[in-house]
């Protein structure tokens, strides 16, 4: 595996858990300016728009370990290499929470006791959904994701525009999901908060893995049947060839 592609997931992950949970903990209640739940939703595409431009050629730019192991369900990323990107993935998101965390405590009204953007079931989601509500939503938001993202990936696709593709899914579902488990569909980015929140949110963290992975391999599945065309792994760029 390249370093290269690793640290560029990880650069990817932290600034989607970063500026996406940023935007919730820092800006969505801001008095009389607030961005609110469009706001934070509209954050989060924006997280995945300005990375794909940026590494989408370095490290195919999955940013989540669901997309990660979506993909490999799809045929467009080898199984292989799923444990480095999903590393990287986690480490990106874990700086994220702690840089957000050493901003947000800046401030004297902060309290990581009002969830810090962490995921929640039952008492601690957003609107007080049941397990079984959270869980199919995180799967079936997870999977239409990843399936957007093969498809927007796919060689037949319109050039140049899956970034926006993607990116636009990303704000769709999080205008869907935010009001049941401040959404997650991404295991590393629930993973950062869940730390520095603690209890509840870490004995809770492990919906945010099963559900949006679950999803995320259906994605690729459903995909792959569909269009059973092979096109390129969404890998980035590989090394040069050495030359004879």
């Amino acid at each position: 595996m390249d370093i290269r592609k690793c640290a560029a997931e990880a650069i990817g992950t932290f600034w989607l858990t970063f500026a996406g949970c940023g935007s919730a903990v820092i800006a969505a209640a801001f008095p009389q300016v607030g961005i609110g739940l469009l706001g934070v939703a509209l954050a989060f595409g924006l997280t995945v728009v300005t990375m794909a431009y940026a590494i989408g050629h370095i490290s195919g730019c999955h940013l989540n370990p669901a997309v990660t192991c979506g993909l490999a369900a799809g045929g467009r990323f080898p199984a292989h290499d799923i444990p480095a990107y999903v590393i990287a993935q986690v480490v990106g998101g874990l700086v994220a929470a702690a840089v957000l965390y050493a901003i947000a405590s800046g401030a004297p009204a902060f309290s990581v006791e009002k969830g810090f953007a962490a995921n929640g079931y039952g008492a601690h989601s957003p609107g007080q959904y049941a397990l079984t509500a959270c869980l199919l939503t995180e799967v079936v938001l997870t999977m239409m994701f990843v399936f957007v993202i093969m498809g927007a990936t796919h060689g037949k696709a319109p050039v140049g525009f899956a970034p926006l593709a993607i990116g636009l899914c990303l704000t769709l579902v999080h205008l869907v999901g935010i009001p049941v488990t401040n959404l997650s569909v991404n295991p590393a980015r629930s993973t950062g908060p869940a730390v520095f929140v603690g209890g509840w949110a870490l004995t809770q963290l492990w919906l945010f893995w099963v559900a949006p992975i679950f999803g995320g391999v259906l994605g690729g599945i459903l995909y792959r049947w569909l269009s059973e065309e092979p096109s390129v792994q969404v890998t980035g760029i590989s090394p040069p060839a050495p030359a004879e």
